[in-house]
């Protein structure tokens, strides 16, 4: 943008503002190495600094950072310099505006590496400062704009700041569920809920993790999100957080899969788009057994369109040498957890959603691991086939049974793998039974009923296909179950249109 002001002869205010977190990421990186190179374009960048991302943050420059933020003058210059020249030098009146700027330049006096690694890749920097310090900032900002060319204002805040509790507690209150202010507490679910299943992977991990110390946890700054904090506790010599770097966790994978480690890379479903070009390039090409887990994969809900796990099973499917799986239900999750591990061919990726399970019994221990690429049948009907995989297979026994209600008897599959898909069990029964529907938590497009129809069509199994599915469209901020209801994909809604193509119009009752 402050390029393109330029360019166009404009002359206003171009303002970046970057987490510490997030000066850990390449792209972060690879724009200050460009602006750095642009010495008469002005452009503002804002570091907030507050020592986090969800998590405390990692690596070797979050630790820069605090080395500045820490050093004994800096912290007299933050704490005391003021309070003291008011007294001594204006008796306690207000202080000049013009007082910023001395302040500065003897923060550069008093510590002449402060802020050195960004003055040498060509911004002028400024700060630390208190970003609670309203009357600092816009000190700081005023002479900030004064400058011609690339500046840094490094800001220090408190993650959580005014609430006391969210201030002691700051990964937990990241991203809270309602709570009660006066407490902190969470309001209490009307009835338990099943395990998580980020929380059921984690148990699954760590216990196997515990029997083979080949095995090594890599997160990219979700360890509380994914359940590896689990695995830090537990087994910290068997853990890698990469920080806000997805890109660096992928090909770090693949090098210790190289070396005979069994790396399990577990990241957001939406996250992993950013590393697409290292897990082909990286990973696929070179037939390495990584073990991708993507946590969060269909609709998350209140995070809205950035953070919907809706096209891990188009973008991975489409690559050579990669399995792609998806557990009906926690139970499931621990079988294919032993699955990605035991599986040695090359890479392998599990698909799973965010929040609760369905509460079925789960083994502590004695995993059996599944054959790849192979489905199961959960009920048998000769008028339609149903299809689900991953987090719709259970929706679709609903739909059998309200089909079932209006005579319509339906066969369903858990197909378990989209790739390899298993066309041995899928493809007589569609043949057989003469029409089908496939059920997914994903983009259609290039989706788990692609990959069906796709077979299909290979084989001349020329039969009628419905597909349920997120269609071509975001999906909005909502809970899982009202964004599945406005895109038709609650059972009742796939019953009543499954009745209609079986012409037999029959209207279902919608329960959100």
């Amino acid at each position: 943008m402050a390029l393109a002001r330029d360019h166009n002869g404009e002359n206003f205010k171009s303002v970046a503002v970057i987490g510490d977190g997030a000066l850990t990421g390449g792209m972060a990186l690879e724009a200050i190495n460009h602006a750095g190179h642009l010495p008469h374009t002005r452009l503002l960048v804002v570091l907030n600094d507050n020592e986090m991302s969800i998590s405390p943050n990692v690596g070797a420059i979050p630790r820069y950072l605090n080395k500045i933020r820490l050093s004994p003058p800096m912290q007299f210059l933050s704490d005391n310099f003021e309070e003291q020249v008011r007294q001594f030098l204006f008796h306690g009146d207000a202080l000049p505006p013009e007082l910023g700027r001395v302040k500065e330049g003897m923060k550069r006096l008093a510590i002449p590496k402060v802020g050195a690694v960004f003055e040498e890749l060509g911004f002028t920097y400024m700060g630390p400062i208190d970003g609670h310090n309203m009357e600092e900032m816009i000190a700081t900002f005023k002479n900030a704009h004064d400058h011609h060319g690339p500046v840094l204002v490094h800001v220090v805040t408190t993650k959580g700041k005014g609430y006391a509790i969210a201030e002691q507690d700051q990964v937990s209150y990241h991203a809270q569920s309602p709570f009660d202010l006066t407490t902190g507490k969470a309001h209490p679910a009307n009835k338990p809920k099943p395990p998580k299943y980020a929380k059921v992977f984690a148990h699954t991990l760590v216990t196997l993790a515990k029997e083979n110390p080949n095995i090594m946890g890599i997160t990219a700054a979700m360890a509380t999100g994914t359940g590896l904090d689990k695995l830090h506790r537990d087994l910290p010599n068997q853990y890698i957080d990469v920080g806000i770097a997805e890109q660096h966790a992928v090909t770090l994978a693949a090098g210790l899969a190289c070396e005979g480690i069994r790396p399990v890379t577990a990241i957001y479903s939406t996250f992993l788009q950013r590393a697409y070009d290292q897990v082909l390039h990286d990973v696929c090409i070179q037939k390495l057994p990584v073990f991708f887990c993507l946590d969060r994969a269909g609709i998350v809900g209140a995070d809205g369109p950035t953070h919907q796990g809706l096209y891990d099973i188009a973008y991975l499917r489409c690559i050579p040498n990669i399995v792609v799986m998806a557990p009906k239900d926690e139970a499931e999750l621990q079988r294919m957890t032993v699955t990605g591990i035991e599986y040695t061919d090359g890479p392998i990726a599990m698909r799973y959603p965010r929040g609760n399970g369905y509460g079925v019994p789960l083994m502590e221990e004695g995993w059996e691991p599944l054959p790849i690429g192979k489905g199961e049948i959960l009920r048998h009907g000769d008028d339609i086939l149903l299809v689900g995989y991953g987090s719709m297979v259970y929706t679709a026994m609903q739909v059998a049974e309200i089909l079932s209600e209006h005579s319509i008897e339906a066969t369903v599959i858990n197909a378990r793998f989209v790739k390899p898909l298993d066309t041995e069990l899928i493809l007589p029964l569609a043949q057989k039974i003469g029409r089908v529907a496939t059920l997914e938590e994903g983009c259609l497009m290039g989706g788990f009923g692609s990959a069906v129809m796709e077979a299909m069509m290979d084989a001349e199994v020329l039969v009628p296909v419905t597909r349920f599915g997120v269609p071509d469209e975001l999906v909005d901020h909502a809970t899982p179950d009202q964004a599945k209801a406005t895109l038709g994909l609650s059972a009742p809604q796939i019953a009543e249109q499954l009745l209609t193509v079986c012409n037999k119009m029959v209207t279902v009752p919608v329960s959100v």
